[in-house]
């Protein structure tokens, strides 16, 4: 290749640099067109370089170059090179897994939903700077933007910047809130399972709609004192739901764009014909959460009975309480193996005046019963004339030993028609643990947020394995360990020794 070539080259090569520097300022977006010219300049460059080596180290003989002015310009164009290698590799990064368990690789799903999603999302994560669990956000957010340019993200210390966190209503640490146009959501935990799931929900216009029904001396959602369920109503809604109240006296029918159906503590009697109404709702795929407390007069036993579920009324009294507690409430952490639950860990919950649920064996081949939260062993249920009595221990002539089961969901077996939802009807023996008084206790509000997500079928729209995060352990024999020591600790820093003092010995001798 003639010199004149090269060195046209050469040229080339920093023109097109600085046309992809001011390509980057005014149209950043054109990611594809920067790279090309970017990586043209650098081969260019490169060519130049490796061409006129020579002519540059004659250059430096001179003697107007001696006191350095080669080192300047080898410096210098070596740097440009570099800079631009740097420039591509952080605008078109490649990640390798190395690990076992490939815990740093993204489901499918998830890829599939980053490289077709519809728009912007910004990612506030609240979470302290010391907190392990902002480098689990980060390197799960990394994964994602690695596969997306449409995910920004900014971390926010709520003890250093507490007006933003009021901002948000941020009563919990490590919450992430996602925002995309006039949507968002927010999860507490950094799992690929959940971030996906919340990026679904907040691309997403069209909201499910949760009905509180009404009538019946229930829990009410606009009510801000200890009993109502105003939290309840703003923590659904800052999940992307559309919260309604539902009186079926008033209606006389369910609407069909209920995704789930909530009776929040009945104390009067429900109707016969709103509990048909019921029925016919759970039979067509309906999704109902029925929140039932001890000394209920709703009058749903048959009702519950045709669906196999039974509300005990019994009153659970459990010695795993909170500090200074009463019996009656009792604090779960033990759960069932669900969907639910399986986010839950060893987070309590806890469950102010609860019944136990039972299940009606006889029903067992039309619906498929999962026990979801279940009382301490030191537990036990005991009558409601008798739970108030000087007589705080277990009394085997009356009472019942546990664990005792506080929540359980039913589904249908039956398989539903085409575009039919399975039927479902989850119970909870009390209707407190998710008041205002008692729903930022630990995990209350994870429970019923998950059931609600659950029966809404948001937790069914990206299902995904957890990954092991669990670390192996390397075993070594005797003379694997030796020789490993001998590499390692003796042999590369011996060798890197060696060659520098023959280089620095080979430099003074010229």
């Amino acid at each position: 290749m003639s010199n004149r070539l090269t060195f046209l080259l050469g040229v080339l090569g920093g023109v097109l640099a600085g046309a992809g520097v001011v390509i980057y300022v005014l149209a950043p977006e054109r990611t594809a067109l920067i790279a090309t010219v970017e990586g043209l300049a650098a081969a260019c460059l490169t060519v130049f370089l490796v061409t006129h080596f020579e002519l540059l180290r004659e250059f430096s003989t001179h003697r107007a170059t001696r006191l350095g002015l080669n080192s300047v310009l080898m410096i210098v164009l070596m740097g440009l090179i570099l800079g631009i290698l740097n420039f591509l590799g952080a605008r078109h990064s490649v990640r390798w897994d190395f690990s076992e368990t490939k815990r740093f690789t993204l489901a499918p799903q998830t890829a599939r939903l980053l490289r077709e999603l519809p728009r912007a999302v910004k990612v506030t994560v609240f979470t302290s700077d010391q907190s392990p669990v902002r480098l689990a956000y980060r390197d799960l957010i990394d994964s994602y933007q690695a596969h997306t340019a449409k995910l920004m993200v900014e971390f926010v210390d709520p003890e250093k910047k507490p007006g933003v966190a009021r901002q948000y209503g941020i009563t919990r640490p490590d919450t992430a809130v996602l925002e995309s146009g006039k949507q968002e959501t927010r999860i507490t935990s950094a799992s690929e399972q959940e971030l996906t799931n919340a990026l679904l929900r907040v691309t997403k216009d069209e909201k499910k709609t949760v009905y509180f029904l009404t009538g019946h001396a229930e829990h009410v959602l606009e009510d801000g004192s200890k009993e109502g369920y105003s939290f309840l109503k703003e923590a659904l809604e800052r999940q992307g739901y559309t919260v309604r109240s539902l009186s079926l006296y008033e209606s006389k029918t369910i609407p069909k764009n209920a995704s789930v159906l909530v009776l929040g503590g009945p104390q009067k009697p429900v109707s016969p014909e709103e509990q048909l109404l019921l029925v016919d709702y759970v039979r067509t795929g309906g999704r109902l959460l029925v929140l039932l407390d001890p000394g209920s007069r709703a009058s749903l036993d048959s009702t519950l009975a045709a669906w196999g579920l039974q509300a005990d009324n019994r009153t659970v009294l459990d010695t795993q309480t909170i500090l200074g507690g009463d019996l009656t409430m009792p604090v779960v952490n033990t759960y069932g193996s669900h969907e639910i639950t399986q986010d839950l860990g060893q987070v309590f919950t806890m469950f102010p005046l609860a019944r136990p649920v039972t299940f009606l064996d006889s029903k067992g081949n039309e619906w498929v019963f999962h026990p979801l939260a279940k009382s301490s062993p030191r537990s036990w249920a005991r009558s409601g004339e008798d739970r108030m009595t000087t007589v705080r221990d277990f009394n085997p002539q009356k009472d019942t030993q546990g664990p005792l089961i506080l929540a359980a969901l039913v589904v249908a077996r039956a398989t539903p028609s085409e575009n039919a939802r399975q039927p479902a009807v989850l119970l909870v023996g009390d209707s407190d643990f998710a008041s205002n008084a008692f729903l930022d206790f630990s995990g209350n509000t994870d429970f019923i947020l998950h059931a609600v997500a659950w029966l809404a079928e948001e937790k069914d729209l990206v299902t995904i394995a957890p990954k092991d995060t669990r670390l192996g352990t390397l075993l070594l024999t005797a003379a694997q360990s030796n020789a490993l020591f001998a590499l390692q600790v003796l042999g590369l820093p011996g060798f890197f020794l060696l060659s520098g003092f023959t280089i620095w010995r080979r430099r003074r001798r010229l």
